[in-house]
């Protein structure tokens, strides 16, 4: 008699603490969502309303104070035939291969010295970082000042070391290049700097260790132990500085201001003239598709050559 209450007891308890786990699952549940649903109404409007309405606005002829006029991918087919376009763009994917390669070597460098057991690598590390956080009109300004003809601090070097010639940075179609290239380095370099560090220190120390009693050397151990070790770094630094270079914008601008002519007029630049000089929205907003569809490709490629499966 006393074996049926026993076994609905059993029964009935694991019953009632599978209702009490889902009742704290699903208060934890609603928990989240409530710190969430804040973050994810800005999200969605500020960023992935933005992008859907910038798709409809490039199937659109669209002027400021004008209703739009659906016209499908007739946006796409001008640009394509724009060689302006052509030519900023060239000067983007210019700009992405000499900056990319140029950051990435040099913030490596900057690295190893600043991980060095050497004094004063605590201000060193502050030195190289702190442009980082100036403005790029700060920055910008800094280095039109910098290289005035004349007046400004590297010719007036140069001259001291021997060099009679008065060089027009900014004028000339190569140096003008040259000239956004330095600033940009100086201003950004710290950021990767940062980021090879934390893969430098990283690395276990007995790696270097056993090497050097196998007989390695200094460049060997930075071939086969530091190399390999920091690609994840690697392959994060050279996806975020290509995509920072692609959307080019404030050096030029300020420094050039596209100039001489359109050589140094990257493709965001004409974007902005586009739609907000010449008021063509819809095919500002073809040219901005494009390049996110080309920023996308790039990255793509990126990972595939270097993300290999160790």
């Amino acid at each position: 008699m006393n074996v049926q209450p026993e076994a609905s007891k059993q029964e009935v308890m694991p019953v009632e603490k599978r209702r009490g786990i889902l009742s704290v699952s699903l208060r934890n549940h609603i928990a989240a969502w409530l710190f969430l649903i804040p973050y994810l109404v800005l999200y969605v409007w500020f960023m992935l309303y933005p992008i859907v309405k910038g798709f409809y606005i490039s199937l659109h002829q669209w002027t400021i104070g004008r209703e739009p006029v659906f016209i499908g991918l007739q946006n796409y087919s001008y640009m394509f035939k724009d060689k302006y376009f052509w030519g900023a763009l060239w000067n983007t994917l210019y700009f992405v291969i000499l900056s990319t390669p140029t950051l990435v070597i040099v913030g490596l460098l900057l690295a190893l010295v600043v991980n060095a057991k050497m004094k004063g690598t605590t201000f060193l590390r502050s030195a190289f970082f702190l442009p980082h956080i100036l403005s790029i009109s700060v920055i910008s300004s800094i280095w039109v000042f910098m290289l005035q003809p004349y007046t400004g601090f590297v010719n007036s070097m140069l001259h001291k070391i021997g060099i009679s010639q008065e060089i027009f940075w900014l004028d000339d179609v190569h140096l003008a290049w040259i000239s956004i290239l330095i600033a940009t380095v100086w201003w950004t370099v710290g950021f990767n700097m940062v980021l090879y560090l934390a893969g430098l220190q990283e690395i276990p120390e007995e790696y270097y260790e056993a090497a050097r009693i196998d007989g390695a050397n200094s460049w060997q151990c930075f071939l086969h132990i530091t190399l390999p070790s920091l690609k994840g770094v690697t392959l994060l630094i050279v996806v975020l500085q290509s995509i920072a270079s692609f959307k080019l914008f404030g050096q030029p601008w300020l420094m050039t201001q596209g100039g001489p002519g359109t050589a140094t007029r990257p493709l965001v630049q004409y974007i902005y003239e586009t739609g907000f000089r010449s008021n063509e929205m819809g095919l500002s907003a073809a040219m901005s598709y494009f390049l996110f569809a080309v920023m996308i490709v790039f990255a793509l490629i990126q990972f595939k050559f270097l993300s290999k499966k160790d």
